[in-house]
């Protein structure tokens, strides 16, 4: 009986060093044996069938549409399949190529691939986020109306709601006084600010935590930040206030973008997507090019909208295709605790009795490696996302 044996291995670049290679071989085996695919939107025809020629010549493929090849349609979506190295090479052979915006689409790759992910965050009061694993984002709902009632805090009990998602993990506590859900009226600034800021005045007296305002007004962004708040989580992604991105100019909080169809009142109304990921891709990559004109692309971080302007079709597909959101390099936040999407799959069951299959998507994201996942129920979500994070990262 021989003793060589043969497996199939999951994650070959992991066990590089376990077969004692020279250290500095290993972004060599990582060019070489990292496969990848990448979706180049809305290419013309015929620049379409020059990237699939380069990557065959290349020993890699790409799929275009079947009419491509007659020049029956103008446009066609293109999807690679090849490793790294042979992305490289199709890079730079298509940035010699003055034509068909072949040079623009070898920069958008290049950039796509090598340019650098944010890591961290810098906050305005010298905290510090850090994306070394998936964060904890606690809700403090001080609202009457928010969707699961569990999440309303009086205001007399935020200090010890507080500690105790501090006591189970908690990363940043983020503040919401006016609820989103789908069908929510809006509340006036005054009754916003009346309720939002004694909370985060109270929190930051007392706790040295991120702390997030939930909030699309520019007035309640500018004085929660006076009060003590990090971060500015904005669900019109600075669309429903023009004077918010002056606060954001002004203050520099990290700032949260969120897609959503509409607004909250009238949301869910029949909302409809030929494909929501190219959708959402394209939104996101206009607020990040508007911020990116005043400096601010280092404070962004970007959420999909679960359940707000979507359909239960379009929460799945979001949730499936998390990883195409990276192609921007910034943080990723989704927020899906007990949302209804949930109760959609499991036979409409309530708010109260989402838990266990939230914890599932919770699970689902870390693997996935989400920057922040955005919950309700912190210590459960907590030893999930600590569990997970030492067998993915």
């Amino acid at each position: 009986m021989t003793d060589i044996l043969v497996t199939e291995v999951s994650d070959p670049l992991s066990l590089l060093l376990k077969v004692g290679v020279d250290p500095a071989s290993v972004p060599i085996f990582e060019r070489k044996g990292k496969f990848i695919s990448l979706m180049i939107y809305n290419v013309d025809v015929i620049a379409a069938n020059v990237i699939k020629q380069e990557m065959l010549a290349a020993g890699a493929d790409a799929a275009v549409n079947k009419h491509a090849i007659t020049h029956k349609i103008q446009k066609t979506n293109v999807l690679t399949f090849g490793t790294i190295a042979q992305h490289i090479k199709l890079i730079e052979k298509l940035s010699k190529m003055h034509y068909w915006k072949l040079d623009q689409i070898a920069d958008m790759i290049q950039k796509c691939l090598f340019k650098d992910q944010v890591r961290s965050i810098d906050l305005p009061s010298g905290r510090k986020l850090i994306f070394d694993r998936t964060l904890i984002m606690g809700i403090v709902n001080v609202t009457p109306d928010s969707f699961y009632s569990k999440s309303r805090v009086e205001k007399d009990k935020v200090i010890d709601y507080t500690a105790s998602m501090i006591k189970n993990g908690v990363d940043i506590i983020d503040i919401g006084a006016e609820s989103t859900r789908p069908g929510s009226e809006r509340v006036s600034l005054e009754e916003e600010l009346n309720r939002a800021i004694p909370a985060i005045e109270a929190i930051r007296k007392t706790f040295d935590i991120p702390i997030s305002i939930d909030t699309y007004k520019s007035e309640v962004a500018k004085q929660a930040i006076m009060a003590g708040a990090d971060i500015v989580n904005d669900v019109s992604a600075l669309r429903f206030d023009e004077k918010m991105i002056d606060v954001i100019s002004e203050y520099k909080p990290a700032v949260v973008l969120m897609h959503m169809k509409g607004e909250p009142k009238t949301m869910q109304q029949n909302p409809y997507y030929e494909d929501v990921i190219e959708e959402l891709l394209y939104f996101f990559n206009e607020r990040l090019s508007m911020l990116g004109k005043i400096g601010l692309m280092d404070k962004v971080i970007i959420d999909p909208g679960i359940g707000f302007g979507k359909r239960l079709s379009d929460n799945l597909q979001i949730l499936k295709r998390i990883d195409e959101f990276k192609t921007f390099k910034v943080p990723i936040l989704v927020g899906h605790s007990r949302k209804s999407f949930i109760g959609a799959l499991l036979n409409d069951v309530p708010p109260e009795e989402r838990l266990i299959a939230t914890l599932a998507v919770t699970a689902y994201c870390t693997m996935k490696k989400v920057d922040i996942i955005r919950i309700h129920d912190v210590a459960e979500n907590s030893q999930v996302v600590r569990m997970i994070s030492h067998l993915v990262r």
